[in-house]
């Protein structure tokens, strides 16, 4: 099953054509920044609906 709350930094690499390193650093700023806010978070991935308002402006471009 593939767990579509978090996005990993395999999809991170796809979406922006980073190598893996850039994904993880992505993700860890993304993960800091929620943090900072005072959510819980997942080393190695991020919240799914974080990283589409952060990169998409909200959007799902799967459902456009």
């Amino acid at each position: 099953m593939i767990n579509k709350r978090f996005v990993t930094s395999e999809e991170v690499q796809e979406d922006f054509g980073v190598s893996r390193a850039k994904a993880y650093n992505m993700i860890r700023q993304l993960n800091e920044e929620l943090e900072q806010a005072g959510y819980m978070i997942v080393p190695g991935r991020v919240s799914r609906k974080y990283y589409l308002e952060r990169t998409y402006g909200g959007d799902d471009p799967e459902d456009s």
